[in-house]
């Protein structure tokens, strides 16, 4: 039943659909609300995917032998052969853990690193078509157990060589698509118009500070007790909270058992206008003939560019080009990070007050935010080249970057939201489809070019990142719309 019908059958909808909002602000409690509580499961939910999407990421120099003799691809080798009270002195006293190390290749590195998205092309489009229809509730809690198992097997599927470490990756990129697909749909049901963009950025920056913890204590945890540990620890974290998740979440106000009636009745009623009943047909025709929608995932494609070498290569950059540890290089990043997930959390709140205040249309806030979470990180990451001799100026832009950047979250990237609300778990799993391409082939070739030119690599990454941004930039201002598409209408709908 759409938003608008259970409205209705409460009596609280005049004939002209409009409701009375002064009464409704009675009902809203604020950050007490339930809608913000179910803001902060999923913030929890994303917090334990992304620490497991990252641990790769960090464990990964401590994982490669870069001394190795040459070798068959892939063997495990343990510390130099020693008398073993001498090995275990040596250990003790250098507080070292004795853990395989594997002989990979830049271009194997990347392969690895990427494959978490390899399988994640087609995935998100029958799991956003099915959180449309059923809601998100068994999606989320079942891709987040299964994601928190697999993360357990990493350990052993590395040792059993590098094709079976790639399978298991692709199988948990599937089970953290079903996490990071479903949860839009959630909003369509949950979040009143004046508070989507926080609801939406709390639930969000769970993903930055899952990112932020596993950086911040990473490098130490791979550095005392060993690398598997950290697949271990964060594979235990993500097994609870998905035990938590059954029993708290409920996919819509109307048959959550804590909510207060006036509560409720705010929710369901500053949602009346909006059609958001499930359609088991789409219109496949008319999407792919809407600009507005090209905008949008062209965006998702461009951006996601730099947003997945981001995530897989600072540690390397730290580690190569600043000459930093495995640890000091996972504080540096956590340090991005932390400023990343405040920024998060005001880009929402101040995106609800220009809009609730009308000083800017949503469409206006939609693309100030997008171009301003492009042009200034583009910047930035040109820079970066030149400043590299400098600890403080490469933190200061990286900073600018991972802040700023932050600000396309309130931008194209929850505009599908405006356009189609009806459809948001399709689009939404359609966008993670050109997401996903793009986290593939960037970190594959920025691998592949940084292993061709060790002096001017990183150069060539972050220019090629920054065309890329700009690009989609350009197309979404000229195309990007912010009203509900005639598609999207019940009235209007044509099925294909």
């Amino acid at each position: 039943m759409s938003t608008r019908a259970e409205a209705e059958a409460m009596g609280h909808i005049s004939s002209d659909g409009n409701f009375n909002m002064a009464q409704m602000q009675t009902s809203r409690k604020g950050f007490c609300s339930v809608p913000h509580g179910l803001a902060l499961i999923v913030h929890l939910c994303n917090f334990s995917i992304f620490t497991q999407r990252m641990n790769p990421s960090i464990a990964i120099p401590a994982m490669v032998n870069n001394t190795a003799l040459a070798g068959p691809s892939n063997t495990s080798t343990e510390r130099p052969p020693t008398a073993p009270q001498d090995s275990w002195s040596e250990t003790l006293k250098e507080f070292k853990p004795v853990a395989p190390t594997y002989d990979w290749s830049p271009d194997m590195q990347g392969i690895i690193l990427s494959s978490l998205n390899y399988g994640s092309f087609l995935a998100p489009i029958p799991i956003g078509y099915m959180s449309g229809i059923y809601g998100a509730k068994y999606l989320v809690g079942v891709g987040l157990f299964l994601s928190s198992v697999l993360t357990f097997f990493i350990p052993l599927a590395a040792d059993a060589g590098v094709a079976f470490l790639v399978v298991v990756r692709i199988v948990q990129g599937i089970a953290q698509g079903m996490v990071l697909t479903s949860q839009y749909t959630i909003w369509v049901k949950w979040a009143p118009p004046l508070e989507k963009s926080q609801l939406i950025n709390i639930a969000i920056s769970g993903q930055l500070l899952g990112s932020f913890i596993i950086f911040l204590i990473g490098g130490f945890l791979c550095q005392t007790i060993g690398w598997p540990y950290i697949f271990y620890i964060f594979g235990g974290i993500g097994c609870a909270c998905s035990f938590l998740w059954f029993p708290l979440f409920y996919d819509d106000p109307i048959n959550h058992p804590f909510i207060s009636t006036g509560e409720k009745e705010y929710i369901v009623r500053s949602l009346a206008q909006q059609d958001s009943s499930p359609a088991w047909s789409l219109p496949i025709k008319a999407m792919v003939r809407s600009l507005p929608l090209w905008a949008i995932l062209i965006f998702h494609f461009t951006e996601f560019w730099s947003f997945y070498i981001f995530m897989d290569y600072t540690p390397t950059y730290f580690s190569t080009i600043l000459q930093a540890n495995l640890r000091d290089s996972g504080i540096l990043t956590s340090l991005l990070l932390v400023a990343a997930f405040i920024c998060t959390i005001f880009g929402g709140l101040l995106a609800d007050f220009l809009l609730s205040r009308r000083l800017l249309r949503l469409l206006s806030i939609r693309k100030l935010f997008t171009a301003i979470g492009v042009l200034v990180p583009s910047a930035a990451l040109v820079s970066l080249h030149w400043t590299r001799s400098s600890l403080s100026a490469t933190m200061a832009l990286l900073a600018l970057s991972f802040t700023i950047t932050t600000f396309c979250q309130v931008g194209a990237f929850v505009n599908f939201l405006d356009i189609a609300p009806r459809y948001t778990g399709f689009l939404k799993g359609l966008s993670q489809i050109f997401a996903h391409a793009s986290g593939a082939i960037s970190s594959t070739l920025a691998g592949f070019i940084m292993s061709q030119d060790s002096e001017f690599g990183w150069r060539n990454v972050f220019l090629i990142s920054a065309s890329v941004n700009i690009s989609g930039l350009v197309f979404y201002l000229i195309f990007g719309q912010a009203e509900v598409q005639d598609w999207a209408t019940e009235q209007t709908l044509t099925h294909f």
